[in-house]
C-alpha cells in the first residue's frame, strides 16, 4: 500500500471520527435541524466551487428523482437523526451504533437485491443488536435506558444504509465523486426547510460552535468521500470498508481529548460487541468471495 493511499485512509477515518464529538459541540448552540442544515449547506457550497472548477456535468433528468431520494436518505436523514440522537447519546456510543451501517446494508441487500446473507450474517446481526442494546443503557446516569437517543442514531444508520445499497448503479454511471456531489446537493435541498430561525441561532451561537459547524461542513462532510474514492480506486472497496471499522475507536479517543467525554464501561462493552457482530458478518462475506 502506497503512502498516498495510507494518507487517504487516515484522513477519512480521522475526519469521520471527529464528526461525532464535533456534533456534540455544535449542539451546544444549535438545534439538530439547524446544525444539519448548516453543515450540508457549507459542504454544498464548497462542492459547487469544486464542480465549476472541474466542469462537472449535471446528472441526466431521468436519474434526478432517484438522486433526490438517495440524497434525502443518505444525507438529510442521516445527519438530522444522528444530531438528534447525540443530544442524549455520547459521541463514542453513537459512533459504535453507526458502525452497524455495513451490517444493515447487507440485510437490506438480502431483502431487496436478493444477495446471500448466510448463518454467519444472521449471527453477526444478532450479536451487533445485543451490543446496541447494551449501549442503550447509560450507566453513568444511574443505569437509565437511553433507547430513544439510540433509536434516532439507528434511524440515521438505516438511512445511510439504504443510500449505500441503492447507489451502486449510479456510482458506475457517474463515478464516485460526481454522484456523491449530486446527493449532497439533494440532501441540502431538503434541509432548506430548516432555514427559519437559523439567522437568530447563528447570532446567539458561541464562537466555538460556529467554528465547529464550519469544520463539520468543510471537512467531515466532504473530504472523506474524496479520500475514500481515491483509496478505493487504488486498493478496492473491501479494504476501504474494513479500515473504517477503526472509526469508533478513534471517535472515543478524540471525544475524550476534545470534549472530555469518558465512555462508560457498559458503552465500551456494547461497542466491542457491536464491532464483533459486524466483523463476524464481514469476515464471512470476504471468505466466501475467495
Amino acid at each position: 500500500m502506497s503512502i498516498s493511499v495510507l494518507l487517504a485512509y487516515a484522513a477519512a477515518i480521522t475526519l469521520w471520527a471527529s464528526a461525532f464529538p464535533a456534533i456534540r459541540v455544535g449542539l451546544e448552540s444549535f438545534e439538530p435541524l439547524h446544525l444539519s442544515m448548516l453543515r450540508l449547506l457549507i459542504g454544498s457550497t464548497a462542492l459547487v466551487i469544486a464542480a465549476i472548477a472541474t466542469n462537472m456535468k449535471l446528472p441526466e433528468r431521468k436519474d434526478q428523482p432517484a438522486i433526490l431520494i438517495l440524497g434525502f436518505l443518505g444525507f438529510s436523514v442521516y445527519h438530522t437523526f444522528l444530531s438528534i440522537g447525540e443530544e442524549t447519546v455520547s459521541a463514542g456510543a453513537a459512533s459504535f451504533v453507526v458502525s452497524t451501517t455495513p451490517l444493515v446494508s447487507a440485510l437490506l441487500a438480502r431483502f431487496f437485491l436478493k444477495e446471500t446473507f448466510g448463518t454467519y450474517g444472521w449471527a453477526g446481526s444478532i450479536t451487533a443488536l445485543f451490543g446496541v442494546f447494551l449501549i442503550s443503557f447509560d450507566a453513568g446516569e444511574g443505569f437509565n435506558l437511553e433507547i430513544m437517543g439510540v433509536l434516532m442514531v439507528l434511524i440515521a444508520a438505516l438511512g445511510e444504509s439504504v443510500y449505500f445499497v441503492l447507489q451502486s448503479n449510479y456510482l458506475t454511471k457517474y463515478g464516485f465523486i460526481p454522484f456523491t456531489t449530486y446527493t449532497i446537493w439533494a440532501g441540502t435541498l431538503f434541509m432548506l426547510v430548516s432555514v427559519p430561525g437559523t439567522a437568530e441561532a447563528i447570532h446567539q451561537a458561541s464562537m466555538e460552535s460556529l467554528l465547529t459547524v464550519m469544520y463539520l461542513g468543510l471537512f467531515p462532510t466532504v473530504i472523506p468521500y474524496f479520500a475514500i474514492a481515491y483509496a478505493t480506486s487504488k486498493q478496492g472497496a473491501s479494504e476501504a470498508t474494513s479500515s473504517l471499522y477503526l472509526t469508533p475507536v478513534l471517535a472515543i479517543i478524540i471525544s475524550w481529548i476534545w470534549i472530555g467525554e469518558t465512555p462508560t464501561l457498559l458503552s465500551m462493552a456494547g461497542g466491542v460487541v457491536v464491532l464483533a457482530g459486524v466483523s463476524l458478518a464481514a469476515l464471512y462475506k470476504e471468505r466466501n468471495k475467495k
